[in-house]
């Protein structure tokens, strides 16, 4: 009945949209040359080529070559971002950059954001499904001067399709480990819905998405039950404006086994919902004057349970609430661009553990865009923050790059940046878990240089970095019968070594290679401000090594691809992890097979949680 009202609202809203269509060009099959992607920081606009900051793209083409189905899955394959799931699938992760912490990231969709304030753990829960994903940029580095607060370590901006012509699409998709369940009968196994349409006519492009996710989990308590639904609209005014529209929510029930509170919480379960929305207008009709508006708001509600059978003896409930307001100029002069922008975030929790809680948060950006020669170019400018519960700050930063011929760049930045501790950090009781309110806020600088090589088929950058974090905070504990504390635990130091290069390599009309290769060092260091000793609960699961391999080929109408990783945590043993795509395409469908970790690997990422072991994922998607 969901699928027959979705497809009925797709017609109805395409007879009522519908302008004249463009060319049907099948675009899946278009290679998309990073040259032509523009990095929009919200007020500056920069080509890929000129960037003076080390950004890692993950284009369409990549991710339908990649076997995931969620995107934190999909973020996985992405150098120098680390992913500690605790649910696959989407049901929960933790993602981090370069050593830092999941709550040092910032998560953006279309430069929006979606962290949450409660707690990071709830920072991907995106209603997004991936049909709906343009790419996905990873800016490594503080980047406090361009999205303020809590981009810390760097940023990720999930950006999504602008359809330039009518099309519908629909995948289904049936996934299983053919192993038997530990208790009952039958195989684990998943399955995934997924509808997409997109209108695109002279004046306004439409785009729609929705997906269903379920399955009885890989090991005992961990079945999930996810749904997601997506709109994003562009209408253009009689003023050379344009309107954006977005909004979206998602749905996410599951199994919470090991999650929070090994191994005495083996029955745990957690609901979460969250809703987002956006409204902005862009208008560039004062001579060098363009204005962006935009409001945003974001809603979470979690329920945790300790035990889902037995609600006395341990329960949250959470309901946050973030109200974000942007405007952001830019001013075009002579030499360069002036970008401007004032940002007012409030933040509320209504919590039965951390009762009722708000916070606001006043920033004000300017930075400088300028060009020295045609070789030289420089991006400067500061945040200046203040918030209710830490006071005033200011961060700046600077980027150089310099063209050394034309695809060399060579290129230095440096800046600082905050991270203000969540209300868990401060307010958390129970679950072994208790907050600090007299936290600190972390302060990082952090300075990178770095050489990069870019045309239209390859890329190639090889960067040092060097972060120190001061008021790093952890959660700590003396020994295993006390419980986890917040605390400014220590001074946190990351110097750090990656390497990054991808080639696309056509031989005939029909076929085409492409080869994907990083590798990241880190070498972390930690100075406790305590004497006595105490064990660390997110420090010591920095990643020490990470190293990707992917191999994708296509001949019409076969496409295949590898990807092999490999990862080392300071506190975890090392592993490896072999994933395939294998499809077929056949006019506008295509059938596809994904075999993750098919040597069937024993490995954890966060917690004392065992991931899937090998796991097989058949599919078919049509399009018109």
């Amino acid at each position: 009945m969901r699928v027959f009202t979705f497809i009925v609202f797709c017609l109805f809203t395409k007879a009522l949209l519908a302008q004249s269509p463009l060319s049907s060009i099948d675009t899946d099959t278009v290679t998309t040359s990073l040259n032509e992607v523009i990095i929009n920081e919200n007020r500056l606009q920069t080509p890929f080529s000129e960037q003076n900051r080390n950004i890692n793209i993950l284009t369409k083409e990549q991710i339908k070559n990649l076997p995931a189905r969620s995107v934190s899955e999909l973020l996985s394959f992405i150098p120098g971002v680390d992913v500690r799931q605790r649910g696959p699938w989407g049901a929960q992760a933790d993602i981090s950059i370069d050593g830092g912490t999941f709550e040092q990231t910032m998560i953006l969709i279309n430069g929006i954001k979606v962290n949450d304030p409660q707690t990071a753990h709830h920072s991907m829960n995106i209603p997004i499904p991936i049909g709906a994903i343009e790419r996905v940029e990873v800016i490594r580095g503080p980047a406090a001067r361009v999205y303020g607060i809590n981009s810390l370590t760097g940023a990720i901006n999930i950006v999504t399709r602008t359809p330039d012509n009518d099309f519908y699409e629909g995948t289904v998709q049936l996934a299983s480990s053919l192993k038997s369940k530990e208790e009952g009968s039958g195989l684990y196994n998943g399955r995934t819905i997924q509808l997409g349409t997109g209108f695109a006519g002279s004046t306004a492009t439409h785009l729609v998405y929705g997906s269903h996710d379920s399955g009885n989990g890989y090991r005992y308590n961990t079945p999930y039950n996810n749904s997601k639904i997506f709109y994003q609209g562009k209408i253009k005014n009689h003023h050379e404006g344009l309107w954006n529209l977005m909004g979206g929510y998602t749905y996410n029930n599951f199994g919470a086994n090991a999650f929070y509170a090994p191994p005495n919480d083996k029955e745990a379960k957690e609901i979460v919902q969250t809703a987002l929305f956006s409204l902005g207008f862009t208008s560039s009709t004062l001579n060098r004057w363009k204005f962006s508006p935009r409001l945003s708001y974001r809603y979470n509600y979690d329920d945790y349970r300790y035990n889902q059978y037995n609600l006395s003896l341990f329960r949250n409930l959470h309901h946050s609430h973030v109200v974000n307001t942007e405007f952001n100029a830019t001013y075009g002069t002579g030499r360069g661009v002036l970008g401007l922008g004032i940002e007012l975030r409030n933040e509320f929790l209504i919590s039965t553990n951390m009762g009722d809680r708000q916070r606001n948060n006043y920033g004000l950006y300017a930075e400088y865009k300028t060009e020295f020669s045609e070789r030289l170019t420089a991006n400067i400018g500061a945040y200046l923050n203040y918030n209710t519960h830490f006071g005033w700050q200011v961060y700046p930063g600077l980027d150089l790059g310099y063209k050394l011929a034309p695809h060399w760049r060579l290129y230095i930045n440096t800046g600082s940046g905050q991270r203000i501790p969540s209300f868990t950090d401060l307010y958390t009781n129970g679950g072994g878990n208790v907050g600090n309110p007299d936290l600190n806020s972390e302060n990082a600088w952090y300075t990178e240089g770095g050489l990069k090589y870019n045309n239209e088929r390859s890329f190639v950058s090889i960067s040092y970095f060097y972060r120190k974090i001061t008021d790093f905070i952890d959660w700590t504990r003396a020994n295993t019968d006390e419980s986890w504390r917040a605390s400014n635990f220590m001074q946190n130091q990351v110097q750090g070594f990656n390497v990054n290069a991808n080639w696309q390599l056509s031989t005939l009309a029909n076929s085409n290679w492409y080869l994907g290769l990083a590798y990241n060092y880190l070498d972390p260091k930690v100075k406790a401000v305590y004497r006595d000793p105490v064990m660390s609960k997110y420090a010591i699961e920095s990643l020490r090594h990470q190293a990707a391999l992917q191999l994708s080929f296509r001949s019409e109408p076969i496409s295949f691809s590898i990807s092999e990783r490999f990862v080392e945590r300071i506190s975890y043993k090392n592993y490896f992890l072999t994933d395939v795509k294998l499809s077929y395409n056949w006019k506008k469908y295509r059938l596809f097979l994904d075999a993750n970790n098919i040597f069937d690997t024993s490995y954890i990422e966060a917690s004392a949680i065992p991931l899937p072991g090998r796991w097989f994922n058949l599919g078919f998607n049509c399009s018109f």
